[in-house]
């Protein structure tokens, strides 16, 4: 890794108000860093009280993808489809505040 990379992850860690995911990850990266302290898979996890492939895992990400890659978070691959529209949800709205059907004292679910 660069000085300027470990500098940029140095102060990615320092900052207020950054994310603590990624403040986790820019710190296992220094930790694994090679001209630093060169940690190996198994020490990373059992300090940082994560699994043995995450490290890996970040490790790949680092060199296929880049520091910026492994430091933050994949977009979601998959992402939930709501199952009401807006004009589903207002009809269904509309029916539980509206008076119970009649011989019922009460909507029941």
């Amino acid at each position: 890794m660069t000085e300027e990379e470990r500098s940029a992850l140095q102060e990615r860690i320092g900052k207020p108000r950054v994310a603590v995911a990624k403040v986790l990850r820019a710190r296992m990266v220094l930790k694994a860093d090679a001209d630093g302290p060169g940690w190996s898979d198994p020490n990373i996890g059992e300090a940082f009280e994560v699994g043995l492939s995450t490290v890996q895992r970040l490790r790949q990400r680092l060199v296929e993808e880049g520091l910026e890659a492994a430091v933050s978070r994949r977009p979601r691959a998959h992402q939930r489809v709501p199952k009401l529209d807006g004009e589903k949800e207002a009809r269904r709205i509309v029916s539980a505040c509206s008076s119970p059907p009649e011989g019922r004292a009460r909507w029941t679910s």
